[in-house]
């Protein structure tokens, strides 16, 4: 595995080693020892998340004010841009992003710890998103900044109007949002 820190140094791009050949390919997508040696963190993942979503659907930008989940991330069909918000109030980056594409076609890797809101738009006709997380789901402190909050100025690669849930159309802006410490 590759890994290359981030403008935001804790958020991590990875890159696993991949074996190809005339039949296909094969790579390691998690390696529990070998995760701890790049990010410096032995983490216990205990769920993994799939998501499917058409072009367009912006998902995000999600966070859980308790129980804050670090979230490994792949895509293995289709692509989409990635994003991960610093939202830490005591941190020289705070209310800063990092975006980038992850496809199944480019096998790339996405570590963002706890202390982030994080969010993806579909780029491709479909997309299929994996996810461990490092805590469980808690819908009772899941919290939600919107995807547009000019203060963050994300560049989303969009065409058109973002298709969002009813959820993410009520999300606060980084100003008024609960925030880590």
């Amino acid at each position: 595995m590759h890994c290359t820190p981030t403008t935001i140094p804790e958020v991590l791009l990875i890159e696993p080693k991949v074996f190809g050949d005339d039949r296909g390919f094969f790579f390691e997508s998690f390696n529990r020892r070998q995760f701890a040696e790049i990010t410096g963190r032995d983490v216990d993942f205990v769920q993994d998340n799939h998501s499917r979503s058409v072009k367009n659907v912006l998902r995000g930008l999600h966070y859980q004010i308790q129980q804050p989940q670090g979230k490994l991330m792949r895509v293995v069909q289709g692509a989409v841009f990635d994003v991960a918000v610093d939202i830490r109030k005591s941190s020289p980056t705070f209310g800063q992003h990092v975006g980038m594409e992850l496809s199944a076609e480019n096998k790339r890797m996405f570590w963002v710890p706890e202390g982030f809101a994080h969010g993806f738009v579909v780029l491709s006709e479909t997309a299929e998103f994996l996810y461990k997380t490092t805590d469980y789901w808690a819908p009772e402190f899941e919290r939600s900044i919107i995807w547009n909050d000019p203060a963050i100025n994300i560049q989303w690669p969009l065409l058109g109007a973002p298709i969002l849930s009813a959820k993410d159309q009520q999300a606060k802006p980084l100003a008024e949002a609960e925030h880590f410490a």
